[in-house]
């Protein structure tokens, strides 16, 4: 049905669908209160079924992906010190190993100095070995032999355990639709069953005595309906599974047992037309027949899209949008994909703007918020927006428009030439909001689930502290984690703060040496000890971190000047380094305490670190930053973090 107003001498009864014309914002209040807070519906699928689906709950890596240190090419696994001196007109000559490692094979001869095994890409790195040189490089001699012309860097050509996803690693957060990249990680990780939130059942019906469905004869008077066609398309686009149960007529006996037949198969219920005359009187007593609380506002102070009427019966929402395409879908864009996302555990929509200048002036009715919908063009100083002037009832206005602009309720033009924001139908690529670059932490998943469960994207790239700092200091990142001490001081991390950056605390966490429950060669010694006694065991293997971290610090702090066997290989994270311990591969290491609970290892404590952030002064005030220390201060990220084995600062 159209916008119009009732026609003159309706009675008063039939009036009362006209209440108080509330504005935008005071509807919305009023609609999510009457819906929220309400339990999601869950379901578990197998992981092939998820394709579509929105997931339910945060998923954590429950292993390292590589789940080992692994070849990234075919080559020989070697000792990078045994190759130093390599050079072309001075090569180097290891001896082969017996046995050939490929691809699931898992490795059963140590590595030893000035010895090689041949391995496939993909293949276990075996103990001893902490470089891999590429087949293409070296000279077969005899059987048994291989020479080397290149020198080997530690790490080369290896990818180390939990380097592309470390265990315990927020994988997916609770809202991600979930494709068939979403699908390869959660399978890398030998996830097979998902849950994901049920999908929101929505019921679309369109309302009118003149409407024919595509395909129909047109009679005369009477119109194609467009809206349900495109109130589904919609639905289905933010996470809703539309279900069109056609065009009913004005009648009321008719349009109450769809109605009742709708809301109790359905989670929502959509109507188009209706709002305004006619019908409207019908729609009017039939909801408040539904259920309670029934009807939350009719009318809204809105152009296009006054008559919208929002209902909530039996915990469903019911919606009754205007009956103009235009208007519809203006309406249920703004004020119902919301609701809808919401219910499907979706992150709000994320609307891409840009800004405008508008050529022409634009008239606007007083205290009515209006939107307009505008077509860009490349203008000699920047975008042009020109408004479409073809009216709420025109189709074309909303397919063919590039975004729309708002004029405020409280005023009644925009003047010609005006700089306005234009809100885009299609988005652009989104920026993170938050960018975090410096020393890995679990914690920090703890501090960015609110902002991820907010809508808010973060990206968080692990370079170490030293490599966090310098990133900060080119105004690369919004804040740097660090954990350095100051040998001097004896202070952590403030010493190395520069003009621009300021310190935020964070967690201490317990930095410790990690090995195998049993082995006598640690158990019951102190940090110092349990590192003297390893220096003096030839055959004791250690696995160290990467330059620039700060647990490589503490590690040389306690080597000294020793350099025992493993120095040299050294992965980027504590997973890595558990990991190395855990399957074998090195016999001790340094990581922090909750990483080794998890992985099941021993630990003797060696140090409480600091782990704060450098912030860049100059971004501080940004809302994502904001956000992230308001998370950072608040009751249940704390207790989350002790939960997890840290000491909130």
């Amino acid at each position: 049905m159209t916008e119009t107003s009732l026609p003159k001498g309706r009675n008063s009864i039939d009036q009362d669908q006209f209440l108080t014309i509330l504005s935008r914002e005071e509807a919305m209040a009023r609609f999510e209160a009457a819906l929220f807070p309400r339990e999601l519906s869950i379901e578990q699928r197998k992981l092939a079924e998820t394709l579509g689906c929105t997931l339910a709950r945060d998923i954590f890596s429950p292993i390292d992906v590589p789940p080992f240190d692994r070849s990234n090419v075919d080559g020989f696994a070697v000792r990078s010190t045994d190759l130093a001196s390599a050079a072309e007109f001075a090569p180097v000559q290891l001896t082969l190993n017996e046995e050939v490692i490929a691809c699931g094979t898992a490795p059963t001869h140590p590595v030893l100095p000035k010895t090689a095994t041949p391995i496939a890409t993909g293949g276990p790195i075996p103990r001893g070995a902490d470089a891999v040189v590429m087949v293409e490089h070296t000279q077969l001699l005899g059987v048994r032999a291989i020479e080397v012309r290149r020198a080997a860097s530690p790490g080369q050509f290896v990818s180390f355990a939990g380097s592309d996803i470390a265990r315990g690693e927020a994988l997916l957060r609770a809202g991600t639709a979930i494709g068939s990249r979403e699908i390869g990680m959660l399978a890398a990780c030998g996830i097979a069953e998902v849950p994901v939130a049920r999908s929101v059942r929505v019921a679309v019906i369109s309302t009118g005595d003149e409407l024919v469905q595509p395909g129909e004869a047109l009679r005369p008077a009477a119109i194609y309906d467009s809206n349900g066609a495109i109130v589904a398309a919609a639905i289905d686009e933010n996470g809703g599974n539309a279900v069109f149960w056609g065009a009913v007529p004005d009648d009321e006996q008719q349009l109450e047992a769809t109605m009742q037949r709708a809301l109790a198969e359905s989670d929502m219920v959509v109507l188009s037309g209706g709002t305004s005359k006619g019908a409207g009187d019908v729609t009017h007593r039939i909801i408040a027949r539904l259920g309670q609380p029934g009807i939350i506002c009719h009318g809204v102070a809105l152009k296009p899209g006054k008559p919208l009427c929002l209902a909530v019966c039996k915990d469903k929402p019911v919606v009754i949008l205007p009956g103009f395409p235009t208007s519809a879908m203006f309406t249920f864009h703004d004020m119902i994909v919301p609701i809808l996302r919401r219910m499907a555990a979706l992150p709000p929509r994320a609307d891409a703007t840009v800004t405008a200048k508008v050529p022409v002036r634009i008239a606007s009715e007083l205290g009515r918020t209006e939107f307009v919908m505008v077509s860009l063009v490349d203008g000699a100083d920047g975008l042009i927006a020109y408004p479409s002037g073809k009216g709420s009832g025109a189709i074309t206005s909303f397919s063919q428009a590039d975004g729309f602009l708002r004029i405020d309720a409280l005023a009644d033009q925009m003047p010609a030439g005006s700089e306005a924001e234009v809100t885009l139908f299609t988005p652009h690529v989104r920026v993170p909001d938050l960018v975090i670059v410096g020393s890995h932490c679990t914690g920090l998943d703890l501090v960015t689930a609110p902002l991820a469960h907010a809508g808010l994207t973060v990206r968080s790239i692990a370079v170490g502290s030293l490599g966090g700092l310098a990133a900060a200091k080119r105004g690369e990142c919004d804040l740097a984690p660090i954990h350095l001490l100051d040998d001097k001081t004896g202070t952590y991390n403030t010493p190395f703060l520069s003009a621009g950056l300021e310190l935020v605390p964070g967690w201490r966490r317990m930095q410790g040496i990690v090995f195998k429950k049993g082995d006598q060669r640690f158990e019951g010694l102190s940090a110092e000890q349990a590192v003297r006694a390893a220096i003096a065991d030839p055959s004791c293997i250690m696995v160290n971190r990467n330059h620039g971290a700060g647990t490589r610090i503490l590690i040389d702090r306690l080597l000294g000047e020793a350099r025992p066997d493993g120095y040299w290989n050294q992965p980027r994270s504590h997973n890595a380094v558990a990991a190395a311990v855990a399957q074998g591969r090195a016999d001790w290491g340094m990581t922090i305490a909750p990483v080794a609970r998890a992985s099941d290892l021993g630990f003797i404590p060696f140090a409480e670190e600091h782990y704060d952030f450098a912030v860049v002064t100059a971004r501080k005030h940004r809302p994502a930053v904001q956000a992230f220390l308001s998370a950072l201060a608040s009751h249940q990220t704390r207790a989350a973090l002790e939960s997890a084995g840290f000491r909130p600062a």
